[in-house]
């Protein structure tokens, strides 16, 4: 077992949560006072349990034999998915009255930038839970049983989804657009040109995903503050924010969302978890 420090205050309920409504059948199980998945790195792969002791405020981490080749690796994913280097002091200064409600807020990140790119492909308007489901259903089709424990099973590789044809995706329940937007990306994977870590200039890095099919401002932003763990990412064009900002147009919220600068994707955050939040005029 590994034991990885965080900053108190850490909101664990509401993390586990989070992940608990969009975790993919046969790849996650989350409840709430653990997080479990099957992971692959290279020519390792296993499990990896998840549970917080906040009297120490350390999370400990226990992984399967066949990742203990790869723990360091391990180890930093899981940092970057539960955001596990925040410092919530700072972010909870510079956000001031926004944060004040829940400071232990964090920003969910991902253990693969490329299954998180996948998954919010998937999201695109769908719910939750639809997007969760799709992504089950790709995963039982598509990935490899995981080797010792065969209930639990891997999600696609890049390889295995640039292999196929659209309408191999279209089957699962997805329109056509989408399969070939998932294999488009699939193939730049295996060519080494889909950007696995965040861009110096996030904003640019969000315009160039823009430009791969299938993928609009939405989702480049998704894969931003998910897949990068970008911590200056504001969803302008979400539904939810749109109902929060209302009489706004995107560009107006975007200008309005400017005061939280550098910590956007923690204001987004808050406010998409606030009930009857309202902008200041």
């Amino acid at each position: 077992m590994y034991q990885l420090n965080y900053k108190a205050p850490y909101d664990w309920k509401w993390m586990f949560a989070f992940l608990a409504g969009r975790a993919v059948s046969g790849i996650e199980v989350v409840d709430e006072a653990s997080y479990c998945r099957s992971f692959a790195l290279g020519n390792s792969q296993g499990l990896i349990t998840l549970m917080p002791d906040e009297a120490a405020c350390q999370l400990k981490v226990t992984l399967s034999a066949g990742l203990e080749p790869v723990a360091a690796e391990v180890l930093t994913r899981v940092k970057q998915l539960l955001d596990l280097d925040c410092q919530p002091h700072t972010i909870v200064a510079s956000l001031g009255e926004l944060s004040a409600a829940r400071p232990g807020l964090r920003l969910p990140g991902c253990m693969d930038t490329f299954e998180q790119a996948i998954r919010a492909i998937l999201g695109q308007l769908v719910s939750v839970a639809m997007a969760a489901k799709l992504a089950g259903k790709l995963a039982q089709a598509f990935g490899e049983p995981l080797l010792d424990f065969p209930q639990w099973r891997l999600f696609p590789t890049p390889e295995r989804l640039a292999a196929l044809n659209a309408e191999q995706l279209k089957q699962l329940g997805m329109p056509l657009k989408r399969g070939e937007a998932i294999i488009h990306l699939a193939q730049l994977m295996v060519n080494g040109a889909f950007p696995l870590a965040a861009p110096r200039e996030i904003e640019q890095g969000v315009k160039a995903l823009t430009t791969y099919p299938g993928i609009g401002r939405w989702t480049a932003n998704y894969i931003a503050l998910r897949g990068w763990q970008a911590s200056d990412v504001f969803l302008a064009d979400d539904y939810l924010i749109k109902q929060r900002f209302p009489g706004m147009t995107p560009a107006q919220i975007r200008r309005y969302a400017e005061r939280w600068k550098p910590w956007r994707s923690y204001a987004l955050l808050h406010i998409w978890y606030s009930e009857g939040w309202e902008p200041v005029s």
